[in-house]
């Protein structure tokens, strides 16, 4: 692989490189490697050419270079692309007529120098934590492709572990950043709620919905967060703020209090996870345990807003067309249409309060860190998890740790650990789990640097599939 998104930059600026090249070896590699992994669903590489070439004449003219000139990346299939349907993983969006501009999260990382080459698998509609998609296929983990990859963003994750590129764009409602970095051992930022314009893509519940960046290394997810950033009139969700860069350096505050979430987060967590946990406290300095008691209130108001929006949004054609929609989640979109509004009322209310709860606790505390998966990622086609000594519905179980979380908004980077290292009694059989390192609003860039300190350290590292 030509290396991360950063030395791609760096060299193509010394001419070591041209972004030409790097398209190059990009395209061989994914029709190598995507055929046993089903990452992409729509490759765009003629449209990479000229975006590559535009690269190229820009710096033999003697210009600057923006921030990643020529580096390849990819983006989940609910964004839109000029030209493409966007399928949002759903067969019954693919007679939709074609995006007739790019999404603005898709421009911005085109005005950054950034090279597209595809779009991306997920779970139809966003609603799944596995990307065990009956209409585009199962996306397979690279360090495993007996195992899932994780949802719903699971070709994001996939597609950077298996280094196709290094640098992707996801989408998160209740967890599918976080689940799928966690199970395929990847860096992923869940930004705060309203952070960056959520326009130009296929919704699964507005209520809820945040886009975010996966990548290999900190510096990278830094850099491209700092692309994607700014205020956007078109999405009344989005935060009317200023850009405050993050990637110029990444220091973690002198005497900043770390607290380790327990109760709900240590209940359902594995031994595994529970490691990976500690493994994360003990290189922070993170001695504390404390609690975010409305954790489980959290997560079932967060299944009520879900069931009842995605239901909404998808009411019309489900009566028309239910054949056509994914067996894993139609029935579910169904019910969710018949939750009466007093429940999502309720459901609003008591997201509210839990996240009046989590700034309280936030007071207190700059950075809380927890498990993001309570299992490293289990088989494809797994029915139920066994997380400490209870049997749970595995796909919905999947983001127990996560969706308390999204419920309330609050920015989260999820780093890769391998807490398997050196204790076999885990029973990790070497898969990666990911750590949640979750900060107040607007502090993502804390987030990013206790991320960082963790790679420095050595306890969160991206590593290469064995084999593909």
């Amino acid at each position: 692989m030509t290396g991360s998104a950063a030395d791609i930059v760096r060299r193509i600026r010394e001419g070591a490189l041209s972004a030409a090249s790097v398209l190059t070896e990009t395209k061989a590699r994914i029709e190598a490697r995507d055929p046993y992994l089903n990452c992409f669903t729509a490759a765009t590489f003629e449209r990479a050419s000229r975006e590559a070439a535009a690269i190229d004449e820009m710096r033999a003219g003697g210009q600057p270079l923006p921030p990643l000139a020529g580096v390849p990346y990819a983006v989940k299939n609910l964004f839109d692309i000029a030209g493409l349907v966007t399928l949002a993983g759903g067969k019954v969006n693919a007679g939709n007529a074609p995006a007739v501009a790019d999404a603005p999260l898709v421009a911005r990382m085109r005005n950054a120098g950034a090279i597209l080459v595809g779009a991306l698998n997920m779970d139809e509609h966003a609603y799944g934590f596995t990307t065990e998609n009956s209409h585009y296929g199962t996306t397979r983990n690279p360090h495993d492709r007996a195992r899932v990859a994780g949802g719903s963003s699971g070709g994001s994750a996939a597609a950077v572990a298996a280094g196709l590129v290094p640098l992707t764009l996801g989408s998160d409602t209740s967890g599918s950043i976080r689940v799928p970095a966690s199970f395929c051992g990847v860096f992923g930022l869940k930004p705060t709620f309203g952070r960056l314009p959520r326009s130009g893509t296929f919704p699964f519940v507005y209520s809820l919905d945040h886009l975010g960046p996966f990548a290999s290394t900190v510096s990278d997810l830094a850099a491209v967060y700092d692309a994607l950033q700014g205020p956007y009139p078109g999405d009344p969700a989005c935060a009317q703020r200023a850009v405050e860069p993050v990637g110029a350096g990444l220091t973690l505050p002198h005497g900043i209090r770390i607290g380790i979430l327990g109760g709900w987060f240590h209940e359902w967590a594995d031994p595994a996870a529970r490691h990976a946990v500690q493994l994360a406290a003990s290189a922070l300095g993170a001695t504390r345990t404390v609690e975010l008691n409305g954790a489980e209130a959290a997560r079932a108001a967060a299944f009520i807003i879900t069931g009842a929006e995605g239901g909404a949004l998808h009411r019309a054609r489900l009566i028309t067309q239910f054949d056509a929609y994914e067996p894993l989640s139609r029935a579910r979109l169904v019910a969710g249409s018949l939750i009466p509004a007093s429940w999502v009322v309720q459901a609003q209310r008591v997201r509210q309060q839990v996240f009046r709860e989590a700034l309280d606790l936030l007071d207190h505390f700059d950075l809380l860190i927890a498990a993001a998966t309570p299992v490293v990622a289990p088989r494809i086609g797994t029915e139920t998890l066994l997380v400490n000594g209870r049997s749970v519905p595995a796909r919905a179980s999947l983001g127990v740790l996560t969706q308390p979380i999204s419920c309330i908004g609050l920015p989260v980077c999820t780093a890769p650990l391998w807490p398997g290292d050196g204790d076999t009694a885990l029973q990790t059989e070497g898969l990666p789990l990911g750590v949640q390192l979750i900060g107040a609003p607007w502090r993502e860039d804390i987030c990013l640097a206790a991320a960082q300190a963790l790679e420095r350290a050595g306890v969160a590292e991206c590593r290469p599939p064995l084999s593909i």
